[in-house]
């Protein structure tokens, strides 16, 4: 998974593309989605052959186009999509959260849209444990839904368990090779005692160990999102006892989440999690109420333009939505700023911010 500070942060030689677009979740909504992704891919060639008619266009919006003829994508959308391309990189996110249409060609990639959608402090993930597999979602109190596990998921499992992985009698947690998406994972086997039961706890073991790192090698540490754990009181124990996923709540929800709907499983995830969110939000007031006694810290926004532009903004909390719009633009171009800069940036309710600005920083000198 990449995060918006990959965007920000890289070294990307421009002109770089920006794509935005509202989605349909299901047919026959969802069926305009490519013919409107395509105008807008258009406007992009358009831009480029007015501002930049030395490049390559074609190579440039060739990873647009093959995206646009993609059936299998378009039938998982959600509410928006953005699409961000330059030299050497194309990156797709399916947002939770509608935004309007936009095609830009600039020498940076235009994110402040992504802000308070990727940086919100609500966000969340779950890790679904069930006979019928190992899931993932992510979402907030909101909203929730499964995502496509990254390919180097399967990749690590597959290696971890080895041959065992083909034998159905002697495996407990089986990856299914080739599997993504919904229903991808593990499928789990019952043994017949003796022998076999220590073949299959070991088996279990495997995957677990496997699954523990891969999940936190290519989600949980890039996304730097909470995980909450859903699986019967059993797995839940021996999915912890070889955890090293920083990131996994202490908690979890005691079920099968197969027995549970999407809505379900939300409500019962930010059960778990809210006590940690309030407690973060918490302890994020009092460290910007002792960083500016110290002179550390400031809602001031016209001095946080320049210290967030020097770089000195080590943490930034924005408020999610602030009544002025012009106030809205400009907080939300500390934002970028701040995480241009290598600052963290949160994004959190009116009611939890310790300021009436819109924004607090916390500076690192």
């Amino acid at each position: 998974m990449k995060t918006l500070e990959d965007l920000l942060q890289g070294s990307y030689e421009p002109p770089c593309l920006s794509l935005y677009q509202p989605t349909h979740r299901s047919h026959p909504e969802n069926a305009q989605d490519p013919i409107r992704f395509r105008n807008l891919v258009k406007q992009l060639e358009a831009s480029l052959g007015a501002r930049h008619p030395r490049d390559d266009a074609a190579a440039l919006l060739a990873p647009f186009y093959a995206l646009a003829a993609d059936e299998r994508f378009w039938n998982r959308s959600l509410e928006s999509l953005a699409a961000f391309a330059a030299r050497g990189v194309f990156r797709i996110y399916r947002l939770q959260r509608p935004v309007g249409e936009r095609a830009i060609v600039a020498d940076t990639f235009h994110v402040k849209p992504l802000l308070r959608i990727l940086q919100s402090a609500e966000r969340f993930q779950v890790l679904a444990l069930s006979r019928g597999g190992a899931r993932l979602f992510e979402g907030d109190r909101d909203v929730l839904d499964e995502i496509e596990l990254d390919p180097a998921v399967p990749r690590i499992v597959e290696e971890a368990i080895g041959d065992e992985r083909k034998q159905a009698h002697s495996s407990v947690w089986t990856y299914r090779a080739g599997a993504s998406g919904p229903g991808a994972g593990a499928g789990v086997h019952h043994g017949q005692g003796g022998e076999k039961d220590v073949e299959m706890e070991r088996d279990t073991s495997k995957f677990f160990r496997a699954l523990d790192r891969a999940i936190l090698e290519q989600h949980s540490r890039p996304s730097g999102l909470p995980l909450v754990l859903a699986a019967l009181a059993e797995n839940q124990a021996r999915f912890r006892a070889f955890s090293h996923n920083p990131f996994l709540l202490a908690d979890g929800i005691d079920c099968d989440p197969q027995s549970l709907s999407a809505d379900e499983l939300r409500r019962r995830a930010w059960r778990v999690l809210e006590p940690h969110y309030l407690a973060r939000l918490s302890g994020l007031v009092e460290m910007f109420g002792a960083a500016r006694a110290k002179e550390l810290g400031t809602d001031d926004l016209d001095e946080l333009t320049e210290s967030a532009s020097a770089g000195r903004v080590a943490t930034l909390l924005l408020e999610a939505e602030h009544e002025d719009a012009g106030t809205d633009e400009r907080i939300d171009d500390l934002g970028e700023a701040a995480l241009r800069n290598g600052g963290q940036v949160i994004v959190v309710p009116a009611a939890r911010m310790p300021t009436r600005s819109g924004a607090a920083a916390i500076y690192r000198y």
